[in-house]
């Protein structure tokens, strides 16, 4: 089995994570860990906040989203590890729109699941805000897991 597991550093991924961990996966499974950074590059004539000022350092700013998504990467194998050593894994740490890369990242993997953590947005916010697990359910080729923490409130 051939599974895409789509994270970033949220509690709704590490939940996604752990509950992925306890599955009885067949023995050749293998899991694809993806972690996708947005990094949109804006112009820093005329802006006065902090947050134009890391834009002026483009390779910084994107060698530190690679640091992070290495090292959630690194927390989330460990995990999966504990629980089954004898998967194989593979990451890739990549720069762009979520629902798109994860989406793409399925297909050339040849995915049989994708599995992320829900937000457990409403309706309302869905609506203005987009849904990657609802994009997701509805665009993946493959079956898509959509794992909630059951002691959320």
């Amino acid at each position: 089995m051939k599974i895409v597991l789509a994270i970033d550093s949220s509690d709704f991924s590490k939940v996604a994570i752990k509950e992925l961990g306890k599955f009885p996966l067949p023995k050749e499974s293998e899991v694809c860990i993806i972690n996708v950074y947005e990094y949109r590059a804006l112009p820093t004539s005329g802006l006065h906040s902090t947050t134009a000022t890391l834009y002026k350092y483009p390779d910084e700013a994107i060698k530190n989203a690679q640091i992070i998504g290495d090292k959630i990467i690194s927390e989330a194998i460990k995990i999966l590890k504990e629980e089954n050593e004898s998967l194989n894994i593979t990451t890739s740490v990549i720069s762009g729109l979520p629902k798109k890369e994860i989406l793409e990242k399925a297909e050339s993997f040849g995915a049989d699941l994708i599995v992320v953590g829900s937000q457990g947005q409403g309706a309302f916010s869905r609506l203005l805000l987009g849904s990657v697990s609802q994009y997701l359910a509805t665009q993946a080729k493959c079956s898509v897991m959509i794992l909630k923490d059951k002691d959320a409130k």
